[in-house]
């Protein structure tokens, strides 16, 4: 695996590299997935697929200098495109209006395959909740259906944007 080279050095390096990463990420979930290790595999297909997104949103770098123009200070102080840094760190809280960004892109699968990545996120941090209170989920079988799904799409998506 190469080195990590952010998006405002090479940005097609930093998309290949997401992607590889993207890959690495769903195969780990799948493999913690059967050890049973529930939490530690919806944390790796969340991580999967936040840098596959980081991907795509490079791919389409000028969307997202449309919509987020200016640049910011890094934290080497160093003035940013604020695109880049959203790129380069693809935050939870824009994930899910970066995938609408790109919707007229790759279509609306995008959004929805966030969402579920968003929840599975959720039920890293908060497990099972009978009630659906803390979490989205409140039987195992939900959460394993959800961790084989996406972590399929992420491959599927990552070659998908190789080319």
């Amino acid at each position: 695996m190469q080195k990590f080279v952010p998006p405002w050095r090479d940005l097609e390096g930093y998309v290949q590299l997401r992607l590889e990463e993207a890959s690495a990420e769903a195969e780990l979930a799948l493999k913690f997935l059967a050890q049973g290790l529930h939490r530690n595999a919806a944390g790796k297909a969340f991580q999967g697929w936040k840098a596959l997104l980081a991907a795509a949103a490079a791919k389409n770098r000028e969307v997202l200098t449309s919509r987020y123009p200016g640049v910011i200070r890094d934290k080497t102080h160093k003035a940013r495109s604020r695109a880049d840094i959203i790129i380069a760190l693809m935050p939870t809280t824009k994930m899910r209006e970066v995938a609408g960004l790109l919707v007229g892109i790759y279509g609306w699968e995008l959004v929805y395959l966030t969402d579920l990545a968003l929840s599975l996120h959720e039920f890293q941090y908060n497990g099972l909740d009978a009630v659906g209170i803390a979490s989205r989920y409140s039987h195992i079988s939900d959460v394993e259906r959800d961790i084989r799904h996406l972590s399929e799409k992420i491959k599927e998506w990552a070659e998908k944007l190789k080319t």
